[in-house]
């Protein structure tokens, strides 16, 4: 592996971005057609920041072609199900102010050579985790995001960290290795934290859990078993030390034991285009993008937002991808 090379992998929405801060941008005004920007200048100083801070030589942006795949519905219905919008089976309750934003994101971040990539039937994530396995081993990879679903992908070997930005937005952002999941969960690894997290249900995303268990416990039987496929043994055998209702309720949360897995897992078998995922040359020896991103935003915003992207913006003059 080069240790020369970083990729950096950032998590979009398609109608919700997962980075923190986006909506709060103060001091923003909107485009002269009243197209609110804040998101959109919220995003393009987070990727100028990441850049600048931790300097990676590829970067891509995942986005979410289907936010509720089948293969997690199917298995759970119940995921993600409370944020639909009433009367629709696939349409997220996102702010306006950020659905009308979601277009032109996308476009600000090609727009400097940045690909945005998604796949059909799967969510960012796994998008990211699709990436990660693919560079693993050849390229130390950070994922970016404000998810604790991704800390499953955190490995010191490969190395895969975790720039974690929902407390501080990416200029202060957490630098998450397996030490840190070891100090704040108790578990030593990604995967270990992937089964602690199906033990502990998740509310926002809709999964239940297993009934009286939450992070404590699930690390102390993760740690004490190994594994959830341990853990589940040892309820089936009969094991003495686990009693009670704390026994009582993994036995009834079989049937959902038998699915959560899947739907907590993030796939790494996402179909993606093979496309150059490098960041663009310029962009690492320039002041990263500091000027590009604010002023592509500026350009995309300065005309009317429905029409098309020829029209709204162009590369600056001395773009070099």
């Amino acid at each position: 592996m080069s240790h020369d090379l970083r990729i950096a992998i950032v998590a979009l929405r398609h109608g919700l971005v997962v980075l923190p801060g986006l909506l709060r941008c103060e001091g923003v005004f909107p485009a002269p057609d009243g197209t609110p920007t804040n998101a959109i200048r919220g995003l393009s100083d987070m990727i100028a920041t990441l850049v600048t801070r931790f300097e990676p030589t590829h970067l891509v942006c995942c986005w979410d072609n289907d936010w509720r795949p089948a293969f997690r519905t199917d298995a759970i219905p119940t995921y993600k199900s409370h944020r639909l919008i009433e009367g629709t089976t696939d349409k997220e309750d996102a702010p306006e102010d950020l659905n009308v934003q979601v277009p032109l994101l996308r476009r600000v971040i090609e727009s400097v050579g940045i690909p945005v990539i998604g796949s059909d039937g799967y969510e960012a994530d796994d998008v990211i985790g699709t990436y990660t396995a693919q560079y693993s081993g050849r390229v130390a990879v950070d994922v970016v995001t404000g998810d604790r679903d991704l800390f499953q992908l955190i490995d010191d070997v490969a190395p895969v960290r975790v720039i974690y930005t929902a407390k501080a937005g990416v200029r202060d952002a957490e630098v998450l290795t397996q030490s840190s999941l070891q100090e704040r969960y108790g578990v030593p690894t990604g995967a270990a934290y992937a089964d602690m997290a199906t033990l502990r249900g998740d509310t926002s995303d809709g999964l239940p859990g297993v009934k009286g268990i939450g992070d404590k416990t699930a690390a102390a039987l993760i740690e004490t078993y190994g594994t959830l496929a341990g853990v589940r043994a040892a309820v089936d055998n009969g094991d003495p030390a686990i009693k009670g209702a704390r026994r009582k309720n993994l036995e009834a949360a079989s049937d959902y034991l038998d699915v959560a897995p899947k739907v907590v897992k993030v796939a790494d078998d996402a179909p993606l285009p093979n496309i150059p995922v490098t960041l663009p040359a310029r962009s690492r020896t320039q002041p990263p993008l500091k000027n590009s991103l604010p002023l592509m935003a500026s350009r995309t915003l300065s005309g009317d937002c429905s029409q098309p992207w020829t029209y709204s913006v162009k590369a600056p003059d001395d773009y070099e991808p």
